[in-house]
């Protein structure tokens, strides 16, 4: 791996699928497979492997095996990263793995007989990211832009760092979604010749989030001027409902309420699979056989789906008009309403966006990309390579401290630019009181007990005075990143406090660095592992089109060829077989001559079977 300087890549870190992209001299582009696709599905399947502990599986691999694995594999797990059981109990009964509460008031998945924080999981999905970019570049990746909901608090954007720790990623910088989409959408503009000014709404629905921003773009400035949505609002919400439906139907009444996880991968899968279908279909059908629960069998109408999800679009509007009254703004002001994430490909919500804006929207970027290519733009600015391109976010949710009696004292209020600083004096209620202690919050109520707290410190050492007299200045400081600092100072005594805002719930800095450590004691043998589940795969995937070729076109070919095709296909799948029961006894190496020997042997059986399409297609 060759040395070069240090890349900045663009990391999308979705709900249902993540993409990476990468800046370059034509502008940025997404890193796709071997099949074209840019999309990894963000779905992880653990598994204990004997003599090398546990190895992840990330992707289309894991997604296919999504019921067949249901309890060891993950899905969706962006709704989780700093989050609480409080705040997830609603979905609880649809996930097909188990939740627990942790330490601090954290989230823990048990996988394989141990449990794994939502930070450790999304590290999985990141990792993948990094590998596919470190093949593209040919040189190693240490550094991503990565793009957050524009929602997400503090807490949610310090776990998603975390996440990148843990993936051995530096994050240069944390953006907003709906901002690096409106990045890609503005030299789009410039692209088409429309470099006018232009004030833009983006609405952003994806798998597991909503967010909605309000943008003006002149030239090279993308300056955001109010931002709304909501965390748990997303494609997964269309598929909770649409299990619903299905669940309610025949045999499968309670199914819901059973706490057999192939039931529900089963439910999620079918109904995620039949809105996809009604995408394009005014009904389809629904056949699904579920363990110890019969065979469900139902029609459903685009209608009968549209009439589900309607209440959860007109959500999505309500906070388009909030946006629009914290820019004020009216639709009438707007330019052009900017379509991304997947869900948008919903007839019920183009249509429903375009009745409430009075415009058509505007599609022409691939809504699963665009965010992509947005950080990999950001990404392009911090290494030097697009100095012209000022951002200018703002902050979703006001920022404060609580006050005597339970109160609120805002410093920073929602839809503030970043990066931004505030201060303000407070002072003591107690006579002779030595010690403060600053709960810092985030919310829009003005009781503390209605907001989130993000953390909590202790000024002390005041020198004892009567209340009223110690001047205490606290300062509240947003980086680039959205992540906040908070530093107290009793201006009398000079005595001060001053620290980046660790969030009450989640995973501590040494908890960080255990787990890093970890990952490095074992990075041999986790790679030689990871190697191994990918040859297996590649060996299942190969012997089973050779068993489909033999089938038709095996008659075509000498006895003895057929016999040897077959003969080595069984030891094939036989050194696979071992590897995958225990990965010390198999060679890589091995099993890779092995597979590309077989693929050699059986050349001449896949020139009959093209020389038969053809045929086919002749005809």
């Amino acid at each position: 791996m060759s040395a070069t300087p240090d890349t900045i890549i663009g990391i999308d870190l979705g709900t249902t699928y993540s993409l990476v992209a990468v800046p370059g001299p034509g502008g940025p582009r997404v890193l796709r497979d071997a099949n074209g696709d840019a999309r990894v599905p963000s779905v992880v399947t653990l598994r204990e492997v004997a003599g090398a502990g546990i190895q992840a599986e990330v992707g289309w691999a894991a997604r296919g095996g999504i019921v067949r694995t249901a309890g060891a594999t993950v899905h969706s797990v962006k709704r989780l990263i700093g989050r609480s059981m409080a705040d997830v109990q609603a979905e609880l009964p649809f996930l097909a793995y188990p939740v627990r509460s942790g330490p601090r008031d954290t989230l823990q998945v048990e996988l394989v007989g141990r449990a794994f924080t939502p930070q450790e999981l999304s590290a999985f999905v990141l990792r993948a990211l990094r590998e596919r970019a470190t093949q593209a570049l040919g040189h190693d990746v240490r550094r991503a832009v990565i793009t957050v909901p524009a929602y997400f608090d503090d807490v949610q954007r310090q776990a998603t760092r975390q996440a990148a720790e843990l993936a051995g990623l530096e994050v240069a910088r944390i953006i907003n979604e709906p901002t690096a989409a409106a990045l890609a959408y503005g030299i789009g503009l410039r692209t088409a010749g429309r470099g006018r000014p232009h004030t833009a709404v983006v609405y952003d629905l994806g798998g597991g989030t909503f967010d909605v921003s309000i943008l003006r773009i002149e030239g090279d400035v993308f300056e955001v001027l109010a931002t709304a949505g909501d965390t748990h609002l997303g494609g997964d919400d269309f598929d909770l409902l649409l299990m619903r439906r299905l669940a309610s139907a025949d045999a499968t009444a309670s199914a819901l309420d059973a706490a057999d996880p192939l039931i529900r991968a089963a439910l999620r899968e079918a109904a995620e699979a039949a809105k996809v279908r009604l995408s394009d279909a005014d009904a389809t059908d629904v056949e699904l056989r579920l363990p110890g629960s019969g065979v469900l069998q139902m029609r459903v109408s685009r209608a009968e789906l549209e009439a589900l999800c309607n209440p959860l679009v007109d959500r999505t509007l309500a906070h388009c008009d909030a946006a629009l009254r914290d820019a004020d703004l009216t639709t009438a002001d707007l330019d052009e309403v900017v379509l991304v994430g997947g869900s948008t490909r919903m007839p019920l919500v183009r249509r429903r966006v375009e009745q409430h804006f009075g415009r058509r929207p505007y599609t022409a970027l691939n809504p699963d990309e665009v965010v992509a290519l947005g950080a990999a733009m950001q990404a392009a600015v911090l290494s030097g390579g697009s100095s012209d391109l000022l951002l200018l976010d703002v902050t979703p949710l006001s920022l404060g401290i609580e006050t005597m009696g339970g109160a609120v004292g805002k410093l920073i209020l929602r839809n503030t630019t970043i990066p931004c600083r505030a201060v303000e004096n407070f002072t003591t209620f107690v006579d002779g009181q030595t010690a403060i202690l600053v709960s810092v919050l985030q919310g829009e109520r003005e009781l503390a007990a209605d907001c989130r707290e993000l953390a909590r410190f202790e000024l002390r050492g005041i020198p004892p005075m009567p209340a009223g007299i110690p001047k205490v200045e606290v300062e509240f400081l947003i980086d680039a990143n959205g992540i906040l600092n908070v530093s107290a100072r009793e201006l009398r005594s000079g005595r001060s406090a001053g620290v980046q805002v660790l969030p009450t719930r989640g995973l501590t800095d040494d908890e960080v660095r255990q787990i890093v450590a970890e990952g490095d004691r074992h990075a041999r043998t986790d790679a030689l592992a990871h190697r191994l589940i990918d040859l297996c795969n590649q060996v299942d995937f190969d012997t089973q089109k050779a068993v489909q070729m033999l089938d038709r076109h095996g008659d075509r070919l000498v006895p003895a060829e057929r016999a040897r095709i077959e003969r080595e296909m069984s030891s094939l799948r036989s050194l696979a077989a071992d590897a995958r029961r225990d990965p010390q006894s198999v060679d890589p190496d091995a099993l890779h001559r092995a597979l590309t020997d077989f693929g050699h042997g059986t050349l001449r059986l896949a020139e009959i079977g093209i020389q038969a399409a053809l045929a086919d297609a002749t005809k």
